[in-house]
């Protein structure tokens, strides 16, 4: 049985603002015939996209669980000009090649989530439509924006914005026509979806929420210009989700390393595993509810976890399973469990290549030349001098005389020296002291 779009949201903590709730209440009353179709645009400002964007993708998901239609609009014409909120300065425009590059680049990330929504208990979800607005925007005229678009935009209300505001006070940036009219294209994507797709709900983020507004606004304008009775209010809806904060006022998707982003070339499985799995007892419940499809019974369970067992931390063991399964899949989510364990057992000889430089990522690193291992090899007591795990040869033997050093998860009784045998996948060898002092070398 679909659920219920608004109520999922609400509890969720995913309802931000609404321009009219209890009328799209309404309007989506019945999806069994006749289902709805709600849209949200991202911008490709880069080749992926980051973990706040997961947020209104997470929208979209519950769209489809409701049994309507989502839709993911690919700003492959917007993003050439670029979007002022929540930006201090102008953007540097992108090539038209760049920019499409992007897009390309960003595709497979909506179908990614809803594959492992499908995967999760709702494999009755749709896909959802993705579109590119550059394919009408690049068709539109100058005269013809500006006569038959422009002229349903008020100056003084576009100032009022905040990113606009903001700028037209700072003398030395400023703002320029080219992104004053951002809002103008959006409010045009809004407009053609409803027209030529019957789009009736725009969803992003609450910086977005001027942008939405006015697309619901232009889509008034334009049927009353029709000659649409005064009576007809259009079917046309904005809703917005919150920004996701943590407790502690730290950044939300940062890490030491740089931003969490949602495609494996950028943040790997296992790094994204482990982003949730470090999450906070504060911020654990609020994460399981907008990240994951986990259903209220098991979350209310979850909570009282958080509350009675904190140190097992099943809750964000939970979230970064179930988190991770969402993005990349149940194989990749077990695998990230498995090199976790690895990674504190130290039994690490068995991971693939790629997991294993995941898990070793943050660690120590070293280049060796792979030549110095044929014939005697390398001394092992050398080699711990080198790498910094032991500041002299006399402590290197207390730690080998102790079982302290492990090569690939063996533990050395001895002085023996290291052979290209030794090599991971014909180019790595990890070395830890005691259980947590790990380095990896490079041999090339």
């Amino acid at each position: 049985m679909p659920i219920d779009f608004l109520d999922e949201l609400q509890w969720r903590g995913l309802l931000h603002q609404c321009t009219d709730e209890q009328a799209l209440r309404a309007h989506l009353a019945d999806p069994q015939s006749n289902p709805r179709s709600a849209y949200t645009g991202f911008d490709p400002t880069a080749d992926s996209l980051t973990i706040g964007n997961l947020v209104p993708i997470m929208l979209l998901v519950h769209f489809a669980r409701a049994g309507h239609t989502p839709i993911v609009v690919m700003g492959g014409g917007t993003g050439l000009i670029g979007d002022p909120s929540g930006k201090s300065a102008e953007r540097q425009l992108q090539t038209e090649e760049t920019v499409r590059g992007f897009v390309d680049a960003q595709r497979p990330i909506y179908e990614n989530v809803f594959r492992g929504a499908a995967a999760y208990g709702d494999a009755q979800i749709p896909s959802p439509r993705i579109l590119n607005n550059l394919d009408w925007l690049a068709k539109l005229g100058f005269v013809e924006v500006l006569r038959d678009v422009g002229k349903h935009f008020s100056v003084n209300m576009m100032i009022q914005k905040d990113s606009v505001r903001d700028r037209l006070h700072e003398r030395e940036q400023g703002i320029s026509y080219t992104e004053f009219s951002y809002m103008i294209l959006q409010s045009y994507d809004f407009w053609r979806l409803y027209e030529h797709e019957g789009v009736t709900l725009q969803a992003g983020g609450s910086d977005q929420w001027g942008n939405i507004v006015a697309g619901a606004d232009l889509i008034r304008r334009n049927i009353a210009a029709f000659g649409a009775s005064e009576d007809h209010q259009p079917d046309a809806f904005g809703l917005t989700v919150p920004l996701v904060t943590k407790t502690d006022g730290g950044k939300f998707g940062k890490t030491e390393s740089g931003a969490i982003w949602l495609t494996a070339n950028r943040t790997s499985p296992y790094a994204y595993h482990q982003f949730w799995l470090n999450t906070s007892d504060d911020d654990v419940v609020r994460f399981l509810k907008i990240f994951t499809l986990l259903p209220k019974d098991e979350i209310d369970r979850l909570t009282d976890e958080v509350q009675t067992n904190p140190g097992a931390r099943e809750a964000q063991k939970t979230l970064a399973h179930h988190a991770t399964a969402l993005l990349h899949g149940e194989d990749e989510a077990v695998a990230c469990e498995r090199a976790a364990k690895a990674l504190f057992s130290g039994e690490i000889a068995d991971l693939p290549e790629a997991t294993l430089r995941a898990v070793l990522a943050e660690v120590p690193s070293s280049d060796h030349s792979v030549a110095s291992l044929e014939g005697d090899g390398v001394a092992t007591l050398d080699l711990l001098i080198e790498t910094g795990l032991a500041s002299s040869k006399r402590q290197a033997r207390e730690f080998l005389a102790a079982g302290s050093i492990s090569i690939n998860g063996r533990k050395l009784d001895g002085e023996a020296n290291l052979g290209s045998s030794d090599l991971l996948h014909g180019s790595l060898i990890a070395i830890r002291r005691g259980k947590k002092a790990w380095h990896l070398t490079h041999w090339s």
